[in-house]
């Protein structure tokens, strides 16, 4: 029984420090390198009748060009909600509408710019190891809980703690180099 509690504990971290690399892997890929990707969209939301709507029930979005959205709303209607809602996410394009869908140019990233997004990934790198520590150190705390209870056996307790590091270590190493990546990435001119 307790075994199956501890293997329970292991896996529900695991799956919890998956998700944690999931949303930094999401917020990366919002962060634009001075090239057109549809993820830039992601987080906007339009005032579509009302309701606020994610721009990705709304519209089409294609890369024509390595700098250029194309955001083709379904209703033409809306087109101006879709503008409204772009302007409103600030995310430092310019917007043209041409009939009914809306260009999205994307300008060249200056230095300073650059810098500025690597301080941002590094700054979300860390508060998501942060994340991962504080599930390592939850079940940490309810091994020792359970080992003073003794419904853990001492050696079981530590070989859980090991396979608990192995999982912590293998998830932050995950987030490096997810995050040299987008480093890498954001410099490169």
């Amino acid at each position: 029984m307790a075994e199956w509690d501890l293997k329970s504990a292991l896996s529900d971290a695991e799956s919890r420090m998956q998700r944690t690399v999931e949303i930094f892997e999401r917020e990366l890929s919002g962060m634009r390198a001075g090239r057109a990707h549809p993820a830039l969209l992601d987080k906007v939301t339009v005032d579509y009748y009302g309701t606020p709507t994610p721009l990705a029930h709304l519209a089409q979005v294609n890369v024509p060009e390595p700098r250029t959205l194309v955001v083709q709303p379904y209703d033409k209607a809306a087109v101006a909600s879709v503008e409204k809602g772009i302007q409103k996410a600030d995310l430092g394009v310019s917007i043209r509408v041409e009939g009914g869908l809306l260009r999205l140019l994307i300008p060249v990233l200056t230095e300073e710019r650059r810098r500025d997004l690597v301080r941002q990934v590094k700054r979300l790198l860390e508060d998501q190891k942060v994340a991962v520590r504080n599930v390592r150190r939850e079940v940490l705390e309810q091994m020792k809980q359970a080992e003073r209870t003794a419904s853990l056996p001492e050696d079981e307790s530590r070989r859980g703690q090991e396979q608990l590091q192995k999982l912590t270590d293998r998830h932050i190493a995950r987030l490096d180099e997810l995050g040299m990546v987008k480093e890498r990435e954001l410099l490169q001119p």
